[in-house]
């Protein structure tokens, strides 16, 4: 394709031939409109005791008729058709030379009062075609008004309506060459004088389009940025009420933009203080749908430059707005667990000064509780006494040692051992307490997993306190507890050891099952709330998971996954 068809199909070359072809049409009806005008001066004149020579009727007449026809013939062709129009702009203006001529000739030629008409077509053409537009314009009214002067010269060439006047014209060859010149160094001087004006105004034209183009352009993003950012922004006029809003602010207010605007800032946001100094605030605020936030707010005041010439109260304020409910909720949630972590802190501290002495309180009444295991009354009520300080010793030991456990979690060192020999290792343990019932039946099934991925040592502590969590729920003489573990595979975590123990008992509530693991929540009378949080926190520092499920025996079911070395 070459460079000039590329030219023509482009999108601003088809806009500029839009453009000129409506000025070739507004250029037609000024045509008819001088052309009607001056025959109408020429009919007036007709009466009148000038020395003119006026045109016949029928001949101004035919000359109307020929402009009217081609005129409106030329404008439906332009609007019907998709003809070149730079070069209907070049047969518009040869026709306007035409139609000078005509007139000029019809009218005395030298002596006529009509030759400035000439100038229609000239100026037309040099703001309409520059360069080229008005320059052929000149040159053909030049040439045009040059052979009209030669018919004069010659004398026998005069229109009938002339002749029989009586006019001889002018015969002097140095005159109608100087008319000649005059005439042509005129037309081609108006010629320049509208091709260079029409470019300043094309040129002018042109920067004030491409300025358009770029405004539209930054209007388009700064509308685009101020629609999609986060943050709400809101202006204000000097009364106070709102001008704009972007879309952040309905989003976060819950109102509409036409709820928005042109309402009072304070009938919108009554907590709003913007008299205040500090420019960065909070207040409550109640959306459209009854949702209760918390905003954060600033404001400032938007001053336009003194050389503007805006007045004071044409300044505006802007204000940006923010949802900082859920930061404030973390904020308070930080602070908490920072005072959370303190208190813990202490307390692991106070737990392991309190461990020393009641070891020796335990080492000491585990003495007398030998030296009073005789069979006279008086020591048996010393023995059961030291045997109380005894068990109550051993207990709160083990609720301090269970404490320090969770407030200060030991590294995990992993490693592959036998699931089969921990449990069994715990449940010789369980059994050796006094307390385990000796009806107690524990299910030990292995799906082809013979070794786990984990810390044995954290493991051997998560096993005990699930089995004695499940014996204390067992019911009493039918003690079932079952310890199942096999490997599976998911989609999205690769392969997993799934471990489940399960009892018999009444199961766990469905509304307590969310706080089951949360710390010192328990529903037993001897518990301390620790040991269900403990194998949590364990399980999860093994990148693990643990869940509540029904048994099929009935009772409760805790299910443990563990991820398995890639």
């Amino acid at each position: 394709m070459a460079f000039k068809d590329l030219f023509t199909s482009s999108p601003r070359s088809s806009a500029m031939d839009e453009i000129l072809k409506y000025q070739i049409l507004w250029m037609l009806l000024l045509r008819v409109l001088l052309y009607t005008l001056l025959l109408g001066l020429n009919y007036f004149f007709r009466k009148s005791s000038f020395d003119l020579i006026l045109i016949p009727p029928d001949i101004m007449i035919g000359l109307l008729m020929a402009v009217y026809l081609t005129s409106i013939g030329s404008g439906f062709y332009l609007l019907v058709s998709e003809a070149n129009i730079r070069k209907a702009g070049f047969v518009q203006i040869l026709l306007d030379t035409i139609f000078a001529t005509v007139l000029v000739y019809s009218t005395g030629i030298s002596r006529s009062g009509f030759t400035s008409v000439y100038f229609f077509p000239i100026i037309a053409g040099g703001l309409l075609l520059p360069r080229k537009g008005g320059l052929v314009s000149a040159a053909a009214s030049t040439l045009q008004f040059g052979i009209i002067l030669a018919l004069e010269l010659m004398g026998d060439y005069y229109p009938d309506h002339i002749m029989a006047m009586g006019y001889t014209g002018n015969q002097d060859q140095m005159v109608a060459l100087n008319r000649f010149a005059v005439h042509g160094l005129t037309f081609f001087l108006a010629a320049i004088l509208s091709g260079l004006f029409s470019m300043r105004v094309k040129s002018t034209e042109s920067a004030l389009t491409d300025s358009i183009k770029s405004y539209d352009r930054l209007a388009i993003l700064y509308k685009q940025i101020f629609d999609n950012i986060g943050t709400g922004i809101i202006t204000i006029d000097h009364r106070g009420l709102i001008t704009s809003a972007n879309g952040a602010s309905e989003r976060i207010t819950g109102y509409a933009m036409e709820k928005l605007l042109g309402r009072k800032v304070d009938r919108v946001f009554p907590s709003f203080n913007l008299n205040a100094p500090r420019m960065r605030q909070a207040a409550n605020f109640v959306r459209l749908d009854g949702k209760k936030i918390r905003l954060g707010y600033s404001h400032v005041d938007l001053k336009q430059p003194e050389e503007t010439g805006y007045d004071s109260l044409d300044r505006h304020k802007i204000i940006t707005l923010r949802d900082i409910s859920e930061i404030e909720q973390m904020e308070r949630q930080m602070r908490q667990a920072e005072k959370l972590a303190a208190i813990g802190m202490m307390s692991a501290s106070i737990a392991h000064d309190f461990r020393n002495p009641l070891t020796a309180i335990s080492g000491s009444a585990q003495i007398l509780a030998k030296e009073f295991a005789q069979e006279n009354t008086e020591n048996l009520v010393h023995y059961e006494l030291a045997h109380i300080i005894l068990r109550e010793s051993n207990r709160m030991i083990g609720t301090i040692s269970d404490f320090l456990k969770f407030s200060r979690p030991e590294n995990i060192n992993r490693e592959w051992f036998s699931i089969t020999g921990c449990l069994e290792e715990v449940i010789q343990v369980a059994k050796a307490d006094p307390s385990w019932p000796v009806s107690t039946q524990v299910k030990i099934i292995v799906n082809n997993v013979t070794d786990i991925w984990a810390d044995p040592k954290q493991m051997f502590t998560v096993f005990n306190h699930l089995i004695q969590n499940a014996l204390a729920f067992c019911l009493p003489g039918e003690e079932v507890i079952i310890i199942e573990a096999r490997e599976i595979r998911d989609e999205k975590e690769g392969d997993l050891t799934e471990i489940t123990v399960s009892d018999n008992g009444p199961g766990i509530d469905k509304e307590i099952q969310d706080n089951i693991f949360e710390p010192f929540f328990t529903s037993r009378a001897d518990g301390t709330g620790l040991g269900l949080a403990i194998v949590k926190q364990t399980i999860e520092d093994h990148s693990g998971s643990i869940n509540i499920g029904r048994s099929e025996a009935g009772g409760a079911s805790f299910i443990i996954t563990l991820p398995l070395p890639s």
